[in-house]
């Protein structure tokens, strides 16, 4: 019990969670959400009859579809016993806002220019994190009506979970069929790097509106403890991207030595200052993005990996010769990574010097599952406020 309220104490005092509290309004009280009760191995069986069907919602004959609730079939399929949510506390703007309209319908809302743009996969594996992440973000935000969620998905039904959840969001779904990227995808240190949804960032820019000039893109092993709107407001300049880069790394490691042998590749970052940068936490300019086609230099990239093998480690390598040097700075504060330790063993890890606005268990190690295993790293404790999973206290 010690332990915990020190903790608590600890996070009140580094993030000023009491502050940030004074600035929502219309707090409610939460309620517990019971989904679908099932046990050991009928459980597992209803999840494989039930994720089946679920492939069938989107025609197979289109690459990329943004959906409505209203398309995506029965919304209580694909929802095991394991996914069971607390409703979380409704979050408003504060007074000051300038963003007032809660009708968010279609084109005419997603186009709202008052809005803040969130993209966020969600998937089977990683649900309890997107939760997390969301009600994170909600929950520092001083115009949390204002900031609309964009979540990619490729198998399940898992938009009404959300809506269930998360009441007064504002969200779409989009659909990104994993056939897009099944034959560029080549193995990687660490099988999770290589499931197709990871790469669907890569997609962002042909799978939202054209009227969505920007996003932020987020992992969903992360949580947010200050204003997305800092974020949302970097200033990108004449760059596509922004995101926290980190010139001490060893720039060399991502990349197989076939890659530094080869003139033709490794010529790539010639004149170039090449830095790593994490692809979990981005801002991204939407509209310079479509008119220069990036999407087709990454593709190409990846096409040069599978008959070449110029490198190891699943999605970021083909940002980095694509971006790498070309990045809009953005403070390290903004992705505290490396949480989860490193891909193979996900050790614990410490929070780097500095002030901390997002924290983010990239690595092989997530939270959630270290806090279930009953062994979990000292910064687990960070994530922990955010889970809204019905049985976790």
């Amino acid at each position: 019990m010690f332990f915990r309220s020190s903790i608590v104490s600890f996070l009140l005092d580094r993030f000023d969670f009491k502050s940030k509290k004074k600035k929502r309004r219309g707090v409610y009280p939460g309620k517990m959400l019971w989904v679908m009760r099932f046990s050991g191995f009928f459980s597992a069986a209803m999840i494989m009859i039930i994720l089946s069907p679920s492939l069938h919602s989107f025609p197979p004959a289109e690459a990329i579809r943004s959906s409505h609730l209203d398309r995506l079939g029965n919304p209580t399929a694909a929802l095991p016993d394991r996914f069971c949510f607390r409703q979380a506390t409704v979050f408003r703007n504060a007074d000051k806002c300038s963003f007032r309209d809660n009708r968010i319908s279609g084109k005419t809302g997603v186009c709202n220019p008052s809005l803040v743009h969130v993209a966020i996969t969600l998937d089977v594996e990683y649900l309890r994190g997107s939760i997390a992440a969301v009600h994170s973000i909600l929950q520092h935000s001083l115009c949390p009506e204002s900031v609309f969620f964009h979540f990619l998905v490729s198998e399940t039904n898992l938009e009404y979970l959300v809506r269930s959840t998360f009441p007064q969001l504002k969200f779409k779904v989009y659909y990104f069929d994993p056939e897009i990227v099944r034959n560029l995808i080549s193995t990687s240190v660490r099988q999770a790097l290589e499931q197709p949804l990871n790469y669907a960032r890569n997609y962002l820019a042909d799978l939202l509106e054209p009227c969505v000039r920007r996003v932020i893109y987020l992992d969903s092993d992360l949580v947010v403890v200050d204003d997305i709107v800092k974020l949302w407001t970097t200033n990108l300049g004449s760059r596509t991207i922004g995101a926290p880069e980190y010139c001490h790394a060893n720039f060399t490691k991502y990349f197989t030595a076939s890659f530094w042998s080869n003139l033709r590749f490794a010529g790539t970052f010639s004149g170039r200052k090449s830095c790593y940068f994490n692809t979990g936490v981005m801002v991204i300019d939407l509209a310079k993005w479509r008119r220069v086609g990036y999407t087709k230099r990454i593709e190409r990239w990846m096409e040069i990996q599978k008959r070449d093998r110029i490198y190891e480690l699943g999605s970021l390598p083909p940002f980095l010769l694509v971006f790498s040097g070309h990045v809009a700075p953005i403070e390290h504060r903004w992705n505290q990574h490396g949480l989860g330790g490193d891909n193979v063993r996900g050790s614990c890890r410490d929070l780097h010097p500095g002030p901390v606005s997002l924290l983010h268990w990239s690595g092989s190690g997530k939270p959630w599952l270290r806090i279930d295993s009953k062994q979990p790293c000292p910064l687990d404790a960070l994530w922990a406020p955010y889970d809204l999973y019905g049985h976790s206290q």
